[in-house]
């Protein structure tokens, strides 16, 4: 008999200290196994690969302002950060439904929430899309919600994982879509876009300088992957610095994902319904990470407040404190909002 015969497959070695790749950091990606390893990489300020680390989770919080008993909706569920702080404040008697597009995703934080012991009496898992949050409500006969909770944007396990097509750091597919079942891939959205309706995706998105320069270039064209890509665009640009044409690849990738998954108008959506989800003294709390969607949220939360949906908006942005900036560096551009509905909405 082979003596080999019925082991384990032994995982590749890598060289180094640390793996790379994302497909070789095994040990981050299995926290319940190599708790220490986890604890190394978020002490280093970096977040585990496959993971996320919710951002001002104690502001969002406050801001909801939660109580046992309550009802509402985690319309960007993610990795569930905040929906697992969320339900220590509603429970016992709350129920919270997560709404995520995502469904890789979101079948890993439906099994986590349930290894938690958060059941279906107290959470339910729904793939949809944050536009719809109005028929979810609807099909499950709830007339509004004590509060509605958005981190919006992309989450550091899409962004890490090569496969989804989202970062430059390494080769992956083109791809960049939240839902990888539906929709143009951003290679398939490139090669069809036109020159004009590019510049205009790079100007309103990302708020690039370059935007003309760069949609001459890229608009109608084939790429092999994400770094087909980058290049591209850094072979494009003019810059003095180095770390001046990074950003500007950043900014394209971010306009394209924007654009592939058409989140401004989701995200329009959602707010045009939003007093009609809440009932009366309702919370809405909103993350966004970059000038489009702030934009966006300021002015709808301030539109409701003249009209008198809400009664009171907040009138300023909360930001990330140093010592979570530095142990979390993504949360850098997070700006949080937040809105109280009135008692009587128009």
């Amino acid at each position: 008999m082979n003596d080999t015969e019925g082991r384990p497959e032994r995982r590749p070695r890598y060289s180094g200290r640390n793996p790379r790749g994302f497909a070789r950091k095994y040990k981050e990606r299995d926290p319940d196994r190599y708790p220490e390893t986890v604890a190394k990489v978020l002490a280093a300020g970096k977040t585990p690969a496959g993971s996320h680390v919710p951002i001002l989770v104690d502001a969002c919080l406050a801001a909801l302002d939660l109580r046992a008993g309550c009802i509402g909706v985690d319309a960007t569920l993610g990795y569930g950060g905040h929906a697992a702080g969320i339900l220590k404040k509603i429970t016992p008697g709350g129920k919270l439904l997560g709404l995520d597009v995502d469904a890789v995703e979101l079948v890993k934080t439906t099994t986590r929430m349930r290894a938690s012991g958060h059941d279906t009496s107290v959470f339910e898992a729904v793939r949809s899309n944050y536009a719809g949050i109005a028929n979810v409500l609807a099909t499950r006969g709830l007339d509004g919600v004590d509060f509605v909770f958005a981190d919006l944007g992309c989450s550091s396990m899409q962004l890490d994982d090569p496969a989804r097509g989202f970062s430059f750091k390494t080769a992956g597919p083109l791809d960049m879509r939240m839902n990888p079942t539906r929709g143009l891939t951003a290679a398939a959205w490139l090669a069809k876009v036109s020159a004009n309706k590019l510049e205009l995706a790079l100007h309103e998105h990302a708020d690039e300088p370059q935007a003309a320069v760069l949609a001459a270039a890229l608009a109608g064209r084939d790429f092999s992957n994400t770094l087909a890509l980058a290049e591209a665009v850094r072979k494009t640009v003019r810059a003095i610095h180095q770390e001046a044409v990074e950003l500007t690849v950043r900014r394209v990738f971010q306009a394209v994902r924007i654009a592939v998954n058409e989140e401004f108008s989701a995200l329009e959506a959602l707010l045009r319904v939003l007093p009609d989800c809440l009932n009366p003294g309702g919370r809405a709390v909103f993350l966004t990470f970059h000038s489009g969607e702030d934009r966006r949220v300021k002015k709808a939360f301030q539109a409701g407040l003249r009209g008198g949906c809400y009664a009171r908006v907040s009138d300023s942005v909360i930001t990330a404190g140093p010592e979570e900036r530095r142990l979390n560096p993504r949360s850098n551009s997070a700006k949080l909002r937040w809105a109280v509905k009135a008692s009587t909405c128009q």
